[in-house]
């Protein structure tokens, strides 16, 4: 059987869903699939318990295309983001510095959402544009592309005619390997542990990320839990420490990652399970080919610092639903995609460097290299202008 739309997009996930609602909306008859169905709650097997912050350039694009009304009740605003230095000889705070963005806004930084419920909402909202078309339960198989098309088979023995084809399939993506695209990898020897906890002290909408040895261990403002202050934890350690806590007894694991937050906020109580994933960087060498646009893992993957991973994966968005809505006539061919690559391909190997370095940092063992670490963040607050050009770096902005 064949099907025809005008862009065919690989990947369910928050990225590919986002991608799906914000093109359909714009008009463009859009089919998106994934060989998985969307988990979209919370306590379930599958469930993905990482959470997603949106920084504030991704806001007005939400609304444009209809999520935010469906995510504004979920969200926990990220007033103040807090570094931490806790690299002495005992895990408690010796540096501790807030980046608000009072200082350059009226609004928050961000806001932050589990990822179980983004899918639930997303898929909810893909259901009310006609011209999407989403089919979990089905992947990509195969790519044949001409200079005036692209036709895609489904693992359902559907073959889909497109003008393009987005690659929004992770950082194992099948699309981007049958466009013949390579990418490049660093593997750091981390992996991150992602779980919820409930606390006694508030988090005040303050994102907490601190820096000792093996990684920040970074805790992220979520809505109150069973009427408790809540917080979504990533805790990055070097692989064999990270499988070890995760097969440490609850009891035994909320007194050690307690320790690790320097009780900051009191006791640490896991609510919900632990989950695990191993950290790397990657970029693609090229972020499109014939009929082909990579975005989100297919296209870049950094460590978890920052927020930056699904905001670049935005910013992905963003371009390409501009060049698209500029030229519609032209959708999916050489001048729109290289237009596409030329936009995006220098930031993103500057941030994915950049964050690589901050990674490296945060791993750091040897004490005097962490004194140094503690002092570069101290001379770097106290510079105004710096403060303020990091924080809108961090945003996307200028």
């Amino acid at each position: 059987m064949n099907d025809q739309c005008d862009i065919l997009i690989s990947g369910g996930g928050i990225a590919g869903l986002t991608a799906a609602a914000a093109l359909g909306a714009a008009g463009f008859n859009v089919v998106c699939v994934d060989p998985t169905q969307p988990v979209t709650q919370r306590d379930v097997d599958g469930s993905d318990l990482r959470t997603t912050a949106f920084l504030q350039p991704a806001h007005g694009l939400l609304e444009q295309c209809g999520l935010w009304e469906k995510l504004d009740a979920h969200a926990a605003p990220l007033q103040i983001m807090r570094i931490v230095d806790a690299g002495g000889d005992v895990p408690e705070p010796r540096v501790v510095r807030d980046f608000n963005a009072a200082d350059i806004s009226d609004q928050p930084f961000g806001w932050n959402l589990p990822n179980w419920l983004l899918r639930r909402e997303m898929v909810a909202r893909l259901a009310e544009l006609p011209n999407v078309d989403f089919r979990p339960g089905t992947g990509t198989v195969s790519l044949f592309t001409r200079t005036a098309e692209a036709r895609v088979g489904l693992s359902d023995g559907t073959r889909i005619r497109c003008k393009l084809v987005i690659a929004a399939d992770g950082r194992n993506s099948p699309m981007r390997e049958a466009a013949g695209i390579n990418v490049h990898t660093t593997r750091y020897g981390q992996k991150a542990l992602a779980f919820a906890v409930t606390h006694s002290i508030p988090h005040q909408n303050v994102s907490t990320e601190i820096h000792r040895s093996g990684g920040p261990f970074t805790l992220v403002p979520l809505p109150d839990w069973q009427s408790q202050p809540s917080s979504a934890i990533v805790w990055m350690e070097r692989g064999p420490r990270a499988v070890e806590l995760l097969n440490t007894d609850p009891e035994s694991f909320e007194a050690l990652m307690t320790e690790r937050s320097c009780g900051l906020f009191g006791p640490l109580k896991l609510a919900s399970r632990r989950t695990i994933w191993p950290i790397i960087s990657q970029s693609a060498e090229r972020l499109s080919g014939e009929r082909v646009a990579l975005m989100a893992e297919a296209a870049h993957v950094v460590p978890p610092i920052g927020a930056q991973g699904l905001n670049m994966s935005l910013g992905d968005l963003r371009c390409l639903l501009d060049l698209a809505q500029a030229r519609p006539e032209g959708l999916g061919d050489a001048q729109m995609l290289d237009a596409y690559h030329k936009a995006r391909h220098t930031e993103i190997e500057a941030r994915v460097k950049g964050i690589d370095l901050l990674n490296r940092a945060s791993m750091i063992e040897a004490r005097p290299l962490r004194d140094i670490r503690a002092m570069g963040l101290n001379a770097l607050y106290s510079l105004p202008t710096v403060r303020k050009t990091l924080m809108q770096m961090g945003l996307g902005v200028r």
